[in-house]
């Protein structure tokens, strides 16, 4: 038992030994190198040690930061620094700069380094030597810099397309698209170098030239007519026919980027006098009236047939409380200011070029852009789905007088208008692949609702003895939906 005890007493004072020499080696080795490695305000530089052609032997790193901060301010006022590039320049002169505050950080490095290399200004070829960088001693080069830098990328030209659709040759090419990237390091260093005095101080902007990954020709070359619409406004008055013409002439000429989205209200502006808007009959509550921007809806409607035939993404569209009778259901687009608008958006990867214009009797939509995939042709299908009748003739007396000159006594009858059945509609557009048709979808399901007649009754009672001639005016009863119904209406919007 005594002898288990005594052999317990070796073992532990071995292992307390081996612990102690352990710990003594760790606090050796973290005197040697960290010792080495860390310097404080007390440290003094070597004999004959220069920094930026300051002696700063035998001095702190505080006092060689004060030494190399009052040369640093006599040299500011001598530098004058000649940047150019092409047929442009910059001075960077004393007074864009700023002595730093932070000159003890590159300092401390230095002493932490313990480098040197041979002073070009004594014979002693072992005199320790560093310089701190004129970006390390002076504020201010770094935004000159960035100055440069945004003037000559900005100026320089890109590669660009100018389309000018009343051109034989609408589309061409502006640019080689090369493009000037400004060298930020080397210009940087070579600033450095001109405050130092080691170069010249006049620096041409060290540059390097990037090429267009893709050549905007080729693109060119392979633009064509992707959609064409029309619609007839022969029938029309001047003053509707101007309005068509002013609204399509504010997207002659527009490209549309990818991504890209365009509204129409926006793209025409107010519909007013001051905007060149004339006066001409448009839709409100169902009925035809006089008012400013009249026809401007057949501007819209298109552009917006001439937008799906060339399969670009309609965003809004709405549709007419009455049909259009320029186009077939469920491919109007009506727009008003404030509450209804036709926005499109470029799907495609490239850009999309739009060419729109009037004829003496049509409206025209040209969209031009990357070519439809070979084979493909687009349509667009207008479907019936059922006739919605109208309520026959509501008759009205003309108690305001407003039609005197037309009625005056009760039995004399006048029509404002007659009734209008309405319509339940879709709207398809149609892909074919070498004639074949390979999809279909629907984009539209409209209602256009019935409108009643309306016919204006006298309110004065016949004197005696007075008659009055039997009117033209026929009244129309309530609608009632037939086959032949029906197949007038297909006939009469060509209709399947």
């Amino acid at each position: 038992m005594k002898n288990n005890t005594s052999k317990n007493k070796k073992s532990s004072i071995i292992w307390l030994g081996v612990v102690a020499c352990i710990a003594v080696g760790l606090l050796v080795f973290c005197q040697l190198y960290f010792g080495d490695n860390k310097t404080t305000s007390q440290d003094k530089f070597a004999d004959r040690t220069y920094i930026n052609g300051v002696d700063v032997s035998g001095l702190t790193t505080s006092e060689a930061e004060d030494e190399i901060t009052k040369k640093a301010l006599v040299d500011k006022e001598n530098i004058n620094i000649t940047i150019k590039s092409d047929n442009k320049s910059w001075q960077i002169t004393g007074d864009d700069l700023e002595v730093s505050s932070n000159i003890s950080i590159p300092l401390n490095s230095i002493a932490l380094s313990r480098s040197s290399r041979p002073n070009p200004q004594s014979n002693d070829k072992m005199t320790p030597v560093s310089d701190i960088s004129a970006e390390d001693i002076y504020c201010g080069i770094d935004q000159k810099v960035a100055e440069i830098k945004s003037e000559i990328e900005s100026s320089t030209p890109s590669q660009n397309i100018a389309f000018n659709p009343n051109a034989d040759q609408m589309f061409s090419v502006i640019g080689n698209g090369e493009l000037k990237i400004v060298d930020e390091a080397l210009l940087k260093k070579q600033i450095s170098q001109a405050v130092a005095g080691t170069i010249q101080p006049i620096i041409e902007v060290p540059t390097k030239i990037i090429y267009p990954e893709n050549d905007l020709n080729d693109f060119v070359s392979r633009i064509s007519l992707r959609g064409k619409f029309s619609t007839d406004f022969s029938k029309s008055a001047r003053d509707r026919k101007e309005n068509i013409s002013l609204a399509l002439s504010k997207f002659n000429g527009m490209i549309v980027e990818s991504g890209e989205k365009i509204s129409f209200n926006a793209t025409t502006g107010v519909r007013n006098e001051e905007n060149g808007y004339k006066t001409a009959k448009i839709i409100v509550a169902g009925q035809y009236v006089p008012g400013l921007g009249g026809g401007v809806c057949q501007a819209s409607t298109t552009l917006y047939n001439a937008l799906l035939l060339s399969d670009i993404d309609v965003l809004q569209v709405c549709h007419h409380t009455l049909p259009a009778s320029y186009v077939p259901l469920s491919f109007d687009a009506m727009v008003s200011e404030g509450y209804a608008d036709l926005v499109f958006q470029n799907n495609l990867d490239t850009p999309i070029f739009i060419k729109s214009y009037t004829t003496d009797n049509n409206a025209v939509v040209e969209v031009y852009g990357e070519p439809l995939e070979e084979g493909l042709t687009i349509s667009t299908k207008a479907e019936l789905i059922k006739v919605i009748p109208h309520g026959g003739d509501d008759i009205i007396a003309d108690t305001k007088g407003e039609y005197e000159d037309k009625v005056l006594y009760k039995g004399e009858y006048y029509r404002l208008k007659y009734p209008i059945e309405g319509y339940e509609s879709k709207g398809f557009v149609q892909y074919y692949k070498n004639g074949e048709l390979i999809q279909e979808k629907q984009i539209r399901n409209d209602r256009y609702l019935p409108q009643n007649g309306v016919i204006v009754e006298g309110t004065f009672s016949l004197e005696e003895g007075m008659t009055l001639p039997s009117s033209s005016v026929k009244y129309i009863p309530p609608q009632k939906i037939t086959q032949n119904t029906i197949d007038n209406a297909k006939a009469r919007w060509n209709l399947k």
